[in-house]
C-alpha cells in the first residue's frame, strides 16, 4: 500500500496538469500552443538544463555513463524499429520516428524529478537533450528525406547542455543574481509543459485506434525492455537507471506529430499514436515506475 501511495504521489501531479490543458481546450479557452511551446523550448527548457547541470552535484563519470547508455539505448531502438516497420510494411516516414522518440520532455522532466528528485532532474536532462539532439538530425532526415545539422546549432536546448556540461566540468558557478533569475526562468518549464502536452491531446484527432494501440504496445515493451538491458549493462547506480528505463519509455513525443505535419507525413496516424501511447502510459508509467522505485 505504501508502494501504491508512492507512486500515485510521483504520476498525480504531472497527469493533473495535463489535465488542466486537456480541460482547458475543451472548456473553448484559447491556448496558443505555438507561442507556449516556442516560450518553452527557446527559453524555459534550456534555463532549466543549464541550472540542472550547473547545480548538480552528480560525478562527471556518472553523466558519461548515462550518456553513453543513452547513445547505446537510442542506437539499439532506432535498429530495431527500422526493422519493425519494414517488417510490418509500415510507411517508414510515418511510424519510424514515433517509435524511436519518446515524450522525454513533457512527460520525462517532470516524472524524474517527482521521482528522483534533483539529482534524478539532473540525469533525466542529459537524457532529454541526446533525444532532442537525434531528433533533430536523424528524425528530420526520417520524416523529410533531408538532415538538419544546422538546425541543431540553433537550437538553444543543445547550447545550454554544452554550456551546463562545461560549468559541471569545470565547477563553475554564475553570479548568484544570474543563476536565481534563470532558476527562476527554469522553473516554468515543466507546468508549461506538461498543460501543453494536455492541450495537444486535446486537439489531436486519432484515427486507426487499433493499429495505434499495437504499436504504442510495441513501443512500450520495446524502449523499456532495451534501456532496462543497456542500463544493467553499463552498470548505472539506482537512480541513473531509473532515469534511463523512465525516460526511453515515455510515450509517443508530440515532436513526431508536429514533424510529421510540417513535412507531409502521415500526421493523424501519428496523432492516433500520440494520444493512444499517452493514455497507456496512464497505467503504464505508475507499474513501471513500482519496480524502478
Amino acid at each position: 500500500m505504501h508502494l501504491t501511495i508512492t507512486v500515485l504521489e510521483i504520476v498525480a501531479p504531472v497527469f493533473l496538469l495535463a489535465a488542466v490543458g486537456f480541460a482547458w481546450v475543451k472548456l473553448g479557452f484559447e491556448y496558443r500552443i505555438g507561442f507556449v511551446t516556442q516560450l518553452a523550448t527557446s527559453l524555459a527548457v534550456p534555463c532549466l538544463i543549464f541550472v540542472s547541470l550547473m547545480r548538480t552535484e552528480i560525478a562527471p563519470q556518472a553523466l558519461t555513463a548515462l550518456s553513453l547508455a543513452t547513445l547505446a539505448a537510442y542506437g539499439a531502438i532506432t535498429l530495431v524499429a527500422a526493422a519493425l516497420v519494414r517488417l510490418g510494411r509500415l510507411d517508414r516516414r510515418t511510424y519510424e520516428a514515433p517509435i524511436i522518440f519518446g515524450n522525454t520532455g513533457n512527460l520525462g522532466l517532470p516524472l524524474a524529478l517527482f521521482a528522483f528528485g534533483d539529482e534524478g532532474l539532473g540525469y533525466a536532462v542529459v537524457v532529454f537533450a541526446i533525444m532532442a539532439v537525434w531528433t533533430f538530425t536523424y528524425g528530420i532526415w526520417l520524416v523529410a528525406g533531408s538532415g538538419s545539422f544546422g538546425k541543431v546549432l540553433r537550437e538553444p536546448l543543445v547550447w545550454a547542455t554544452v554550456l551546463g556540461g562545461i560549468f559541471l566540468w569545470q565547477d563553475w558557478q554564475t553570479p548568484a543574481f544570474l543563476t536565481n533569475t534563470l532558476a527562476l526562468i527554469g522553473q516554468m518549464a515543466i507546468p508549461l509543459m506538461l498543460i501543453t502536452l494536455g492541450v495537444a491531446v486535446a486537439r489531436l484527432k486519432p484515427r486507426g485506434v487499433g493499429q495505434a494501440v499495437v504499436i504504442s504496445a510495441i513501443k512500450l515493451m520495446l524502449c523499456a525492455g532495451i534501456a532496462w538491458g543497456v542500463g544493467r549493462w553499463f552498470a548505472l547506480d539506482p537512480v541513473a537507471f531509473g532515469v534511463l528505463v523512465l525516460q526511453v519509455a515515455t510515450p509517443v513525443a508530440v515532436t513526431s506529430y508536429l514533424l510529421a505535419e510540417k513535412y507531409g507525413a502521415d500526421a493523424q496516424a501519428v496523432a492516433g499514436l500520440v494520444v493512444i501511447s499517452t493514455l497507456m502510459s496512464v497505467g503504464a508509467l505508475p507499474l513501471l515506475l513500482a519496480f524502478l522505485l
